[in-house]
């Protein structure tokens, strides 16, 4: 009899505690505003985005998961904004992969989340080229509050980590399908 790995496990534990929790509407709100600021932040490091971003001034994008939903709008000085309550938005973009567990092991392996589009293309290829060209670089911004060394440090860490993180979840991954495949139990 096969049992089940220790990540399907968290998985269901993960996707059961985003059922139940409901966040109160300021914290909400707070997080929202927080992630434009964070969204425009990177925007604003490569002028060729914020030129893109303009042409789409005034388009509104609908952001979705599971419960949870962002309308931005874009503004004429090629930055996001959030949209006014019931704005009728030009794009939806919905996540559709449920459990977060499984979308964070997904971007542990350098995957992005599978996404249904709804709405206007053009606008659609802007935020992919926005998705696929900018990054934000970490290194840099922790480096004008402690300096570059210990930025430096501190990013040679980070990525140390990270990679032996996405280590750990491929051949856990990957013990756990070959099991499942043989019939076997997981030690």
């Amino acid at each position: 009899m096969a049992t089940q790995s220790p990540f399907s496990l968290l998985g269901n534990l993960a996707e059961r505690v985003a059922q139940a929790v409901q966040p109160p509407a300021w914290f909400v709100s707070e997080t929202q505003q927080r992630v434009v600021l964070f969204l425009n932040h990177i925007v604003m490091q490569e002028p060729q985005a914020m030129e893109r971003l303009v042409r789409q001034t005034g388009r509104i994008a609908l952001v979705q998961w599971r419960q949870f939903s962002m309308a931005l709008v874009v503004t004429p000085a090629g930055l996001f904004n959030l949209a006014a309550e019931g704005a009728q938005p030009d794009l939806r973009l919905q996540v559709t992969d449920t459990n977060p567990l499984a979308m964070v092991q997904a971007a542990l392996r350098g995957d992005k989340p599978a996404i249904r589009i709804e709405g206007d293309v053009q606008l659609a290829a802007d935020i992919n080229w926005l998705v696929e060209n900018l990054s934000w670089d970490v290194e840099e911004d922790l480096a004008r509050v402690i300096g570059d060394v210990p930025a430096h440090t501190l990013a040679n860490l980070a990525l140390a980590a990270a990679n032996a993180i996405r280590q750990f979840v491929g051949k856990a991954a990957g013990q756990s399908s070959q099991a499942a495949g043989n019939g076997q139990r997981l030690a």
